[in-house]
């Protein structure tokens, strides 16, 4: 059938946009097949099939951040329906590479989209606000609001700290020693206060292998938490913090780690989710 030709045609251009704005190959090609069966369900009033498709694609893309990544409205811009066709043509420039991509997620889902859409794509903000059912107004907005938060980030940006963290984390977890080596700078140093090794940590490694081989398949009872205002991990023990993770990062690479259980410092302790959230108390 000619609809299904056509459709196949613009599969691989749709896959690439999913998958930018997604981060996931496996979404991405899940998004591409949702939009396939909402084509079949419109055919024959689809005049405008690539125009038709980038827009089913990208709202659905937006839905699934959204679903994912909520985020307080005051933040977004209100949603609407259907709109106008946008641009036919899909003008991919490869421009986001992988520290971009990490950026990517500090954005509302909202701004995610028309910054990908306008800085990424060659989109014009008229194409993206229908895509978007907004105005070109907003959607130009959300664009330069996300262009700030990327080009000039805090350079001690507490959400790329907890980012690293929470990857140090995972793959302490996971054992995977490969990942852990990445993330841990050459001349990383763990120590511990004496409140701490009293309860069995040690005082002192050196070393990007010698930390990595300690932590490999470790950290299993380590939550995420904030360690005064940093992010860090304690570990809890029976709802009581016993040991407060303090991490410090520079270039995205752990440098140092210091296992801290001083009362003083277990007093500040707060547990946070993903990095994100901030709960009152330190009990878990």
């Amino acid at each position: 059938m000619a609809v299904t030709d056509d459709f196949e045609a613009e599969r691989p251009r749709l896959i690439r946009l999913a998958g930018r704005l997604l981060r996931d190959d496996a979404e991405a090609e899940d998004i591409v097949q949702q939009a396939w069966l909402r084509l079949q369900g419109s055919h024959p009033t689809v005049d405008n099939l690539p125009g038709w498709l980038t827009t089913v694609t990208t709202r659905l893309c937006l839905d699934r951040l959204r679903a994912k990544v909520p985020v307080p409205a005051e933040q977004d811009v209100e949603l609407g329906g259907e709109g106008g066709d946008p641009a036919d043509e899909l003008a991919l420039a490869d421009t986001v590479g992988v520290a971009l991509q990490v950026v990517l997620d500090r954005l509302s889902p909202a701004e995610r989209v028309a910054f990908v859409l306008h800085d990424s794509f060659g989109f014009e903000f008229p194409a993206i606000a229908a895509m978007m059912g907004t105005t070109p107004a907003a959607a130009r907005k959300l664009a330069s609001r996300a262009r700030a938060k990327v080009v000039q980030p805090a350079p001690e940006d507490a959400l790329a700290q907890w980012e690293v963290v929470d990857a140090f984390l995972a793959a302490s977890r996971g054992g995977d020693l490969t990942r852990l080596l990445d993330l841990l700078a050459p001349d990383v140093v763990v120590t511990g206060d004496p409140a701490a090794a009293a309860l069995g940590t040690p005082e002192r490694i050196v070393g990007r292998d010698e930390v990595a081989q300690f932590f490999d398949g470790a950290a299993k009872a380590a939550l995420p938490a904030f360690v005064g205002d940093a992010p860090g991990a304690a570990w809890v023990h029976r709802g009581e913090v016993r040991v407060a993770f303090d991490f410090t990062v520079v270039d995205g690479r752990v440098t140092r780690i210091v296992f801290r259980a001083e009362p003083d410092v277990l007093a500040v302790v707060r547990r946070r989710r993903g990095g994100q959230g901030v709960e009152p108390g330190a009990s878990g």
